[in-house]
C-alpha cells in the first residue's frame, strides 16, 4: 500500500469546521493525497476513492458507494450514533478520538473545583457591587474526591489532583483493573465512593448502567458541602434529583458543563441558583483539539500502512 487517499468530511465542532482539520493533515501527510469536501456533492464524489475517510458520522449509503474505504477515523469520543454493523459487513475498521480530551477537560475539572472552592463566584458577585466583605473558603488539600469513570479524562484528572494532595477514589466497570486512585470500586459501590467525599466528577459515558446513576438516593449519602462537577453526560444525573438536592442544602453546589435537556431551558431553576456554575457544553473545546486527532490518525495511518489493521489505536470496529 502506496500514497493513500484522505478525505475530510464536512464537521463542525466547538466552533471550528474542518478546514483547519484538512490544513494540518496536508501538512502531516505530504506524501499522501489530503482533500477537504466541503458540500455534499464533494463528500459523494470523495467517498468513490476515499481509503481512509475522517469525521464524525457515515451512514450504510455512503459506505456502500465507498468501494476504497479501509479505515473511518470517527472525530469524537463516542461512536453510540455509528451503524457499527454496516462498518464491520463492508470491512471498513473505526476508529475513534478517545484520549484528545485528556489535558483539556481534566484542566476545567480542576477549574471548576478551585472556582468553587474558593468562592469566586461570590467574589465575582460582590466585586459587581463594589461590596467588600470577607468571606470563608477551603482548600483542595486534605479533602476526598470521588471520580466516576476511569478513562482517559478520568485518568488525566486524577493525575492532576494527586498534585493537589487529594485523597482521590475511582469508580469503573472492571474495578479490578485499578488506576492512579486511591481506591477504586465499581458502579454498585458508587454510595460507598462518594460517602465523604467534598468532590464527586463524574466522568463517564452514558450506558444503561450510568443512565440516572446520580439520584436521590446517592444526593443523600453525598455530603451537604460536596460539589458535583459533570463533564459526561446530562442523563447520568437525575435533574430533578439534583434540583431537589441544590435547593435543600442537601449537596453544596455543583459545576455543569452538560444537562439533560441540551440546551438548558431558560426557565430551568438551575440557572437562578448561586451555588452552581454552568457552561454550554464547552469543556471539550481546546486550541490542541486538531492537533490530538491528527496524532492518532498519523500513527494509525502508518499502522495501515505496515498492513497492521488490528492493532489500529482507537479501534472500535
Amino acid at each position: 500500500m502506496g500514497r493513500m487517499e484522505i478525505l475530510v468530511i464536512r464537521q463542525k465542532i466547538h466552533g471550528m469546521d474542518g478546514s483547519g482539520y484538512a490544513e494540518l493533515l496536508a501538512e502531516q501527510f505530504p506524501e499522501h493525497t489530503v482533500r477537504e469536501a466541503t458540500t455534499p456533492a464533494e463528500e459523494q464524489e470523495g467517498l468513490r476513492t476515499a481509503d481512509i475517510v475522517t469525521g464524525f458520522e457515515l451512514s450504510p449509503e455512503d459506505l456502500e458507494i465507498a468501494e476504497n474505504l479501509k479505515l473511518f477515523a470517527c472525530v469524537f469520543a463516542g461512536t453510540g450514533h455509528l451503524d457499527l454493523e454496516a462498518f464491520e459487513d463492508h470491512g471498513v475498521a473505526v476508529t475513534n478520538a478517545s484520549g484528545v480530551h485528556g489535558p483539556n477537560i481534566s484542566e476545567y475539572i480542576v477549574g471548576a473545583m478551585i472556582h468553587h472552592a474558593k468562592r469566586f463566584g461570590r467574589a465575582r458577585r460582590q466585586q459587581e457591587r463594589r461590596e467588600w466583605r470577607s468571606y470563608q473558603t477551603r482548600d483542595l488539600h486534605g479533602s476526598r474526591v470521588a471520580i466516576v469513570g476511569m478513562g482517559a479524562i478520568g485518568t488525566a484528572a486524577a493525575e492532576r489532583l494527586d498534585a493537589f494532595g487529594m485523597e482521590t477514589v475511582g469508580v469503573r466497570y472492571t474495578p479490578e483493573k485499578g488506576g492512579p486512585t486511591d481506591e477504586v470500586y465499581g458502579f454498585d459501590g458508587i454510595h460507598e465512593a462518594v460517602d465523604g467525599a467534598e468532590y464527586v466528577v463524574l466522568a463517564c459515558p452514558l450506558t444503561d448502567a450510568t443512565e440516572g446513576l446520580i439520584d436521590e438516593g446517592v444526593f443523600q449519602t453525598m455530603h451537604t458541602d460536596a460539589i458535583l462537577v459533570n463533564i459526561a453526560r446530562g442523563p447520568v444525573v437525575d435533574t430533578e434529583a439534583l434540583v431537589s438536592a441544590l435547593r435543600w442544602n442537601r449537596i453544596g453546589g455543583a459545576a455543569l458543563d452538560v444537562f439533560d435537556p441540551e440546551p438548558l431551558p431558560e426557565d430551568n431553576p438551575l440557572w437562578a441558583m448561586d451555588n452552581v456554575t454552568i457552561t454550554p457544553h464547552n469543556s471539550g473545546y481546546s486550541p490542541e483539539y486538531f492537533e490530538r486527532r491528527g496524532a492518532i490518525l498519523e500513527r494509525n495511518v502508518d499502522r495501515l500502512l505496515n498492513g497492521d489493521v488490528d492493532n489500529l489505536e482507537n479501534r472500535v470496529v
